[in-house]
């Protein structure tokens, strides 16, 4: 062992696991370097993937080379897809995993990835030279160089623990803390501050009423995570919900004097949009009851999970709660919910490869860039990772836009506007939704990892046969005639109104009571022509009927991002002395400083930024 590798992953989070494996895949010698081997892909919070906008980053992971859709679906105990009810844009998968096969899977992927190295060991310093990253220094005094370091340490980062008053330094429960590494990098002027997450209590099946819950049942068709995987292999088991009442409440509230939360004792900012259960009923003082759901941790433990129910109020507060909930009335937990208190460091002061804008070769991923969620997490790491075995070998930046990527949104969130809270991804938070989907995050993104070299031969293959298969299907529809008189009978049965002459097929599939699966019976040219398909035919189908029936939404949104890739164009990054330029409010000069955008586009984007202020840059531009 020389202990000199091209890239150095510090952390096997989510973050850190992607990252390694895509630069180690790319052809980079690459170590990984983390705490404990045996936690390697750990699920620090709930053992689910995926849910809103959030399974939409796992199938782009995926659909790039990466590993996060493969191990979620062979650990898999509960699939769904949610939000069938609305359109493809918003449908979002959704898995909860076996936590320790969730673990394994990922650790033997990890150790047969050649270029691969693990090592078990806590970063304590990294070694900067004339403002460039070469390598860092463990607690076990090993000396490691390196070409190119990504930092993917979660919450360990000086990680601090809250139950009560009791308060105990740690990353995780029942694992140490890191100490001495956010210093030896904010030394060099990258700026660092506070975040907060938490978790829930840990209950015990076996004290559990199940007959007193409602249940919630997972699906089993043809949905999954990964565009290559096989059928699910594990036990597919139940979920449960149920209520807080006003009891609950009342001993909630008497306990709120000893909140870390609202007593000072944790003055950094959790995360708004997956608030504590003491924080939910002070900002909800009038709503009588909060749904939980009661989530398995594993094919055969009989640990569950209760999500809704985070919280770092005191142990005998968050018990006597839940007691006045009936399911849970004999209840036995093992161990309480606890709040989580780390470092993060400023993602404006990153490009938007992920590499800091201070020191060259040193790229950050996943919540130490003030993000929360697994998801978010993985899509940052398999980012930074690509961009870190180019800087390595000399190759283009790689970077995804808004218009391609729920991650290519995420990071350019991250990295021109910033954080005041950890980030969560959104549907919302992408002016393309349509052009996002889950469906066809392969069409959108495996041919340019093809192009890497990220992406293997037969993943692009399967892609290419996927894509011949959704156009024969759609130009089949556009050309084929539909006589009135043969299908009246068939759409009044289906629900849709009769034809008065006949039209194009694609013309009925439009309609929202038609689609594939219920015409394809009553016309037999058009059920053959689904029956030559002998690959994923479900998947296929689904594709193609999401680009009949939402053509029209799909070319508009298209051509409204067409309209702002002109400004994507315009690179200004070194054109302006903005301290300089009076023309711009001063909001705008102080801002644009700080962003230093990349192109016009971005500059646009940046909060304080006003259009009157990228006209000016417009004109100046034009002289």
């Amino acid at each position: 062992m020389d202990f000199k590798y091209d890239v150095i992953v510090i952390g096997a989070g989510h973050a850190g696991c992607e990252a390694a494996a895509a630069a180690a895949n790319l052809g980079s010698k690459t170590c990984l370097i983390t705490m404990d081997m045996n936690k390697i892909g750990q699920m620090s919070c709930n053992p689910a993937v995926g849910g809103i906008a959030k399974g939409q980053i796992v199938r782009e992971i995926d659909a790039l080379g990466g590993y996060m859709g493969l191990v979620t679906d062979r650990t898999a105990i509960q699939f769904r897809m949610l939000n069938r009810s609305k359109g493809p844009a918003m449908w979002s998968p959704r898995a909860q995993c076996d936590r320790q096969k969730f673990i394994w899977t990922w650790r033997e992927i990890l150790e047969n990835i050649p270029n691969l190295h693990i090592w078990q060991d806590t970063v304590e310093e990294l070694i900067v030279e004339n403002g460039e990253v070469t390598g860092l220094v463990t607690c076990w005094g090993v000396t490691f160089r390196a070409k190119c370091v990504i930092l993917t340490a979660g919450t360990f980062l000086n990680g601090l623990m809250h139950i009560g008053h009791k308060m105990l330094a740690g990353g995780r429960c029942a694992e140490p803390a890191s100490y001495h590494l956010t210093e030896s990098i904010t030394r060099h002027g990258v700026t660092a501050g506070r975040m907060k997450t938490g978790t829930p209590v840990r209950i015990d099946a076996r004290s559990v009423r199940f007959d007193l819950m409602e249940t919630q049942d997972g699906e089993n068709d043809f949905h999954s995570f990964s565009f290559i995987s096989e059928p699910r292999r594990l036990k597919q088991l139940q979920c449960w919900t149920c209520y807080t009442n006003e009891e609950v409440h009342e001993v909630l509230r008497s306990g709120l004097a000893d909140s870390p939360l609202f007593n000072g004792q944790i003055q950094s900012i959790g995360p708004r949009y997956c608030p504590s259960i003491e924080t939910k009923i002070v900002t909800f003082p009038d709503k009588p009851q909060h749904q939980l759901f009661l989530e398995p941790e594993g094919e055969t433990t009989n640990e569950l999970y209760l999500n809704g129910f985070s919280s770092s109020l005191p142990m005998d507060i968050q018990i006597e709660a839940l007691k006045r909930i009936p399911c849970f009335k004999d209840l036995v937990i093992y161990r309480p919910g606890y709040a989580i208190e780390y470092d993060y460091f400023d993602p404006t002061q990153l490009r938007h490869t992920l590499e800091s804008k201070i020191i060259k070769n040193l790229f950050f991923a996943g919540q130490v860039n003030g993000t929360t969620g697994y998801e978010e997490a993985g899509g940052q790491g398999i980012i930074a990772g690509i961009n870190a075995h180019q800087n390595c070998h000399g190759g283009e930046p790689f970077v995804l836009g808004r218009d391609e990527a729920y991650i290519g949104v995420l990071i350019d969130d991250l990295v021109t506007k910033g954080v005041d809270e950890p980030y969560r991804m959104f549907t919302s938070r992408a002016e393309y939704r349509i052009l996002l989907r889950q469906d066809d995050a392969d069409m959108r993104l495996t041919e340019r990892a093809y192009r890497l070299g990220l992406a293997k031969q037969s993943r692009y293959d399967l892609l290419c046969k996927k894509r011949a298969e959704v156009e024969r299907i759609v130009e089949f529809a556009k050309n084929y005639s539909i006589k009135a008189d043969r299908i009246n009978d068939a759409l009044e049965s289906i629900g849709t109104a009769r034809l008065a002459h006949g039209c194009k097929l694609i013309d009925l599939l439009s309609r929202p009571q038609v689609t594939i699966e219920n015409i394809a019976p009553h016309v037999s040219a058009f059920k053959e022509e689904l029956d030559r398909i002998t690959e994923r035919k479900d998947e296929v189908i689904e594709a193609a009927e999401v680009q009949i029936k939402y053509k029209g939404y799909i070319d508009r949104e298209r051509m409204i991002a067409d309209k702002i890739h002109r400004l994507e164009a315009i690179r200004i990054r070194g054109k302006f002395d903005y301290a300089n330029l009076q023309s711009l409010s001063t909001e705008a000069r102080q801002k644009l400083i700080k962003i230093d955008p990349e192109t016009l586009a971005q500059a646009s984007r940046i909060p304080g930024v006003s259009p009157s202020d990228i006209n000016v840059l417009l004109v100046l531009l034009g002289r």
